[in-house]
């Protein structure tokens, strides 16, 4: 029996070693714009691009090859969307936080820690129970519409105006329009169900930037991998016994905690992995990769590292194990030696990526509840505040707050777990005493 055959048990999962390479591929195309997306969110801290490239396509190899390794699951991981974005937006450029890129890594340090502690104790399939599936809907959801928000304010479409805060942007300038039509490309490509799409789209607007001499090629489009020094352990623990700090720490926590295990549930679900009881087989292995992974990433100095959605791709190639997790993470180790071309990409180009994946995270407004009040308003109040205040951190406040209001003031307070009522005295102690 072969090493490969022996470790990812490919027959008892009905493929081969051909299969899982071509599904590993597809998992990386679709997902390889976070290469440049996150670089380009996170370097409007201060952060170098470059470094925050390396941090990023580092984390993400180790993070695969744990998820292959822990749990043989054919799902890829990488820092993920919408975090990268309240680690930026909400935390760093937030003048009313006064924190910098090293604090929020110390953050992210700490929320990987306690993630590895409650994988460890089996804590974290607990405590998702707490939370109501609702929230959770719309929570990911009020995410998608503030990423799209960002994608849509770097693109130029949509600009500040002191009578109405918002307002269409000039369309008649070229960064827009090629925007614009890279959304729609995208947009094509995903509806053709194209491989790779997200990705394809961000090239061919940057191709068209270079066609209108917006973009200037690099002299080289291989060089050595960016160095990590500049943003390597880079914490900062100055605030870490500022209330305001935990509340930075809570949010990572939140966001990543249920975005990875619905991520989990779904993908598992559709690659035909979960047990006879409709539980992840592997859950504490695939929850560790995450944990792990996320250590990692902070300590090279990236945002908060998650499983993909996007694996999906991978798995409808045909991927059943984590031999195709590994494949991904060989090709983010090899895009470390492909900076220059990560540089020239324009935020012009990758804006219509961050508008994509928005759409992608509020599909799961279809499954809320809408027949009953105190399940929709909480949501779609969430879904509201986020990219309304530009702050994930409040949008779930609110949602929290409100669902516990008006379930005890309904007199359904029975539906409410004493975890969300804690939760709700945290967050108005925090508004009103602290």
């Amino acid at each position: 029996m072969s090493f490969l055959e022996k470790q990812f048990k490919l027959t008892e999962r009905h493929t081969d070693v051909k299969t899982e390479i071509w599904a590993g591929i597809t998992t990386f195309m679709t997902m390889a714009y976070i290469i440049f997306v996150n670089p380009d969110i996170v370097s409007k801290t201060g952060m170098p691009f470059d470094a925050v490239m390396a941090a990023t396509c580092i984390s993400a190899a180790v993070s695969c090859f744990m998820m292959a390794f822990m749990a043989n699951y054919p799902i890829a991981l990488a820092s993920g969307m919408g975090l990268n974005a309240f680690f930026t937006f909400s935390v760093v450029l937030n003048p009313a936080m006064g924190t910098t890129w090293q604090m929020a890594l110390a953050a992210v340090f700490i929320e990987g820690i306690i993630f590895i502690i409650l994988t460890l104790t089996r804590l974290r399939e607990t405590i998702v129970n707490t939370i109501p599936r609702s929230l959770k809907l719309g929570i990911a959801s009020g995410i998608g519409l503030f990423i799209a928000f960002v994608g849509l304010q770097s693109a130029g479409i949509v600009v500040a105006n002191s009578a109405t805060l918002v307002t269409v942007g000039n369309l008649k300038e070229a960064a827009p329009l090629l925007a614009l039509a890279g959304f729609v490309l995208m947009g094509v490509f995903q509806c053709l169900g194209v491989t790779g799409g997200i990705l394809l789209g961000i090239l061919a607007v940057t191709g068209a930037g270079f066609a209108l001499g917006m973009v200037q090629m690099p002299e080289s489009f291989v060089s050595a991998p960016p160095s990590l020094a500049p943003i390597f352990l880079q914490f900062d623990f100055s605030k870490v016994w500022d209330i305001g700090f935990w509340v930075v720490v809570f949010t990572f926590f939140f966001v990543d905690f249920f975005d990875t295990v619905g991520t989990l549930v779904g993908l598992c679900a559709r690659s035909g992995l979960l047990d006879e009881k409709g539980h992840i087989a592997q859950a504490k292995g695939a929850l560790m990769a995450d944990a792990v992974g996320t250590v990692v990433g902070a300590m090279c100095g990236t945002t908060t590292v998650t499983s993909y959605i996007e694996s999906a791709s991978g798995i409808a190639q045909g991927g059943r194990t984590g031999l195709t997790a590994i494949v991904t993470g060989i090709l983010f180790l090899a895009a470390l030696f492909f900076a220059p071309v990560a540089k020239i990409i324009p935020g012009y180009a990758t804006a219509p990526a961050l508008i994509i994946v928005g759409v992608y995270m509020m599909m799961g407004l279809r499954d809320i509840d809408y027949d009953d009040w105190t399940e929709l308003i909480p949501s779609v109040l969430a879904i509201f505040v986020m990219p309304l205040t530009y702050s994930i951190a409040q949008g779930i406040e609110f949602g929290i707050v409100s669902y516990v209001a008006l379930k005890v003031l309904s007199g359904r307070h029975k539906d409410v777990s004493y975890v969300m009522i804690g939760l709700s005295i945290i967050f108005i102690l925090k508004e009103y005493l602290l």
